[in-house]
């Protein structure tokens, strides 16, 4: 017999907040909903000590929201997801990759299946062992300290290009990074780039979630690093460390720019975290769900809402800034609860 579950619809909002903000922030949205709830103490901290449990209601509270935040991502490169989907037709059907679309629409295959085999073993092992307040503060440290080492690699990469004659040209064309190296995209993928861009209004300054030249980028990273990127994006299931970030180090090393670098983050985290959400509707549906329903309900609508925001908010940071603050930040609150819980 399952014990009834009780969240209150406060809770329920305010974690939805943190998931949503902490999915797609660099900053592990696992990790703070253990480690905020457990700052905040009494029925807040009781509800990650659920997390232990054999059978988690809070677990699937949370994996539960992530369905909002795939939905967001989903909508918000709903263009590009579909030309990727029709080029990976195309492409079975010719059984040849002739495109940018049809490369990326694979190398996002690649990327997924690993992640995908190792989440599916050891998802629920990983998630009871280390989703306690003491694990998550040094799992962040950690997270702190791979954002670290992507944002000096990416400063050596800069450093070491500082003068060559091919930064002015691509800078004079658009780079997506102050100082990111990028040579300047051929002729048709800039004719096309305004045909294949969709760009989202926000306070008079266009995002554009994808256009030809990023498309183009991302379909040279290849497939080893694919695949290597995937498998990292595992290491989410420790509490603390951070999908996005881990995939977006992981594409600054292969020589993206961080604008191209979120992007490509949120390709590959888009249909891993689909899954999950998916995986966990069975268990907000059955015994486990019981009581929660309707704070899953305002939890996803919360969760939906700060999604959306971190999504416009970091395509416009990125354009310009870096990953320092969010190492700095991961490795400071890290420390702070790591003596707190210790």
């Amino acid at each position: 017999m399952h014990h009834v579950y009780h969240m209150s619809f406060f809770q329920a909002i305010v974690i939805g907040i943190i998931q949503g903000i902490g999915e797609l922030f660099p900053i592990s949205s696992l990790g703070h909903t253990v480690l905020i709830p457990s700052w905040f103490g009494g029925s807040w901290a009781k509800l990650v000590s659920q997390e232990s449990m054999p059978e988690s209601p809070y677990l699937a509270f949370v994996v539960g929201l992530h369905l909002a935040t795939a939905l967001v991502l989903l909508g918000f490169y709903l263009r590009e997801w579909m030309r990727l989907a029709t080029g990976l037709l195309r492409s079975l059907a010719r059984r040849r990759i002739s495109s940018d679309a049809e490369r990326l629409a694979w190398l996002i295959v690649a990327a997924t299946v690993p992640v995908g085999v190792l989440g599916l073993a050891f998802e629920h092992q990983f998630r009871v062992l280390f989703a306690k307040p003491l694990a998550s503060a040094l799992f962040l440290m950690a997270n702190g300290v791979v954002l670290l080492a992507g944002e000096t690699y990416r400063r050596r990469a800069v450093a070491r290009t500082a003068g060559a004659p091919a930064l002015d040209v691509t800078l004079a064309q658009g780079a997506t990074a102050v100082g990111a190296p990028r040579l300047a995209p051929a002729g048709p993928a800039l004719a096309t780039a305004t045909g294949t861009a969709r760009a989202v209004r926000f306070r008079d300054e266009a995002i554009v979630p994808m256009d030809a030249a990023a498309e183009r980028e991302l379909a040279r990273i290849g497939w080893a690093s694919s695949g290597l990127i995937g498998a990292a994006q595992a290491l989410a299931l420790l509490a603390g460390i951070s999908r996005e970030g881990v995939a977006m180090v992981g594409g600054l090393f292969r020589g993206l720019s961080n604008e191209n670098a979120l992007r490509f983050s949120f390709l590959l985290s888009t249909p891993v975290i689909f899954a999950a959400g998916i995986l966990k509707v069975p268990d907000l549906t059955g015994p486990l769900g019981a009581g929660i329903r309707g704070p899953v309900i305002a939890g996803a609508v919360a969760a939906a809402a700060s999604s959306l925001f971190a999504i416009v908010f970091l395509s416009r940071y990125f354009k310009t800034r870096t990953l320092l603050p969010f190492a700095v930040y991961c490795l400071a609150f890290g420390l702070v609860s790591a003596v707190r819980f210790a």
